[in-house]
């Protein structure tokens, strides 16, 4: 039972016990006194106060054993319910205090994760779309009601506070985080963020949200990587809907599937990775992990769409591929690991 609940049964508790107390006295003393009295007879007999009798007990056998039974188990049932709501509520701060704890140990521990700012609506969506990838994420929210949204994803690691505030940016672990996504509903909150982040760390990916076109050009220069606008995104996905349909409904299929998590994704090639030199054949990305090799980026940030087999692996070059996201993370696993066991 949580403490709203305890609390609820306890103002209960003492109002039926206020509500037999009077009624009792009301009807000893045969309806004569008045209604005010009694309930006043009787909170003044289970808080022990002593402010005097305002009906006539003292003498009056059946009152007076009345009133040491309402103040006895009257006062009994009252102080159980104060003392378990008490207990409820220290032993939900203790606990609290214990789980934050341990998940800032979690937290502490990651490496080259990735840290959401905002758990709104497009927060929440984001999260959902990181944790289907199976990346590591860190939440950063001072909303109770959208951090106990975003935790029906899953088993996830947050940090309860504003985003604008450096120590939570270093409790979520923004040293060792590999990206952060800023979707906080002010744009100057953004902006601010975006230079904090840029300033406790050089190599991490920035990706901002923004509501104001005007605040691009300050967002790339306080450290944004990639600006995103959600009025700019509707505008293009409702122009995609009107004139290539069929290519929206696939993108969508794939994202939304039930017969399992389609994604397109990017595999880096490690410098030392054990395939670099080899044929694309000779990877196993199709063959063995069922991935299809849409297109390749080469250091000269060059693209070449549909490689050929006989395309030769480098280091540093980055393939778009499209499958399953377990092969993908496999396939990840492969063509990214060092020599030190990476």
């Amino acid at each position: 039972m949580n403490i709203k609940k305890r609390l609820y049964l306890v103002i209960l508790s003492i109002f039926l016990v206020i509500l037999a107390g009077s009624t009792g006295y009301y009807i000893i003393f045969g309806g004569q006194p008045k209604i005010m009295d009694c309930v006043y007879m009787t909170v003044v007999s289970l808080t022990t106060v002593g402010y005097g009798e305002v009906i006539e007990i003292t003498g009056n056998v059946p009152a007076q054993i009345y009133t040491m039974v309402l103040i006895t188990f009257g006062m009994g049932i009252i102080l159980y319910g104060i003392s378990t709501l008490t207990a409820s509520i220290v032993e939900g701060e203790i606990s609290g205090i214990l789980r934050k704890t341990k998940m800032l140990k979690q937290i502490q521990k990651l490496k080259n994760h990735y840290i959401v700012c905002g758990g709104g609506k497009t927060g929440h969506l984001v999260l959902m779309e990181l944790v289907k990838n199976k990346e590591q994420v860190v939440l950063i929210e001072q909303d109770e009601d959208n951090i106990e949204r975003c935790k029906t994803i899953g088993d996830l690691l947050y940090v309860k506070g504003d985003a604008t505030e450096d120590e939570n940016l270093f409790a979520a672990g923004i040293e060792n985080a590999n990206g952060i996504i800023i979707t906080l509903a002010s744009d100057k909150d953004n902006l601010y963020v975006t230079m904090s982040a840029r300033m406790h760390n050089r190599q991490i990916r920035i990706i901002s949200r923004m509501i104001d076109q005007k605040l691009e050009p300050k967002l790339k220069k306080a450290g944004a990587d990639s600006v995103v606008s959600p009025n700019s995104i509707g505008a293009m996905r409702m122009a995609s809907e009107m004139i290539r349909p069929t290519v929206v409904y696939f993108l969508d299929k794939m994202l939304r599937s039930n017969q399992g998590d389609l994604r397109i994704h990017q595999i880096t090639v490690a410098d030392h990775s054990r395939f670099t030199g080899k044929r694309l054949n000779e990877s196993g990305l199709k063959d063995k992990f069922g991935l299809l090799v849409l297109a390749a980026r080469y250091q000269n940030n060059e693209i070449e769409f549909n490689p050929p087999p006989s395309q030769t692996l480098k280091a540093g070059m980055t393939l778009i591929v499209m499958g399953e996201v377990e092969n993908i993370v496999r396939a990840k696993n492969a063509l990214e690991l060092l020599e030190t066991g990476q």
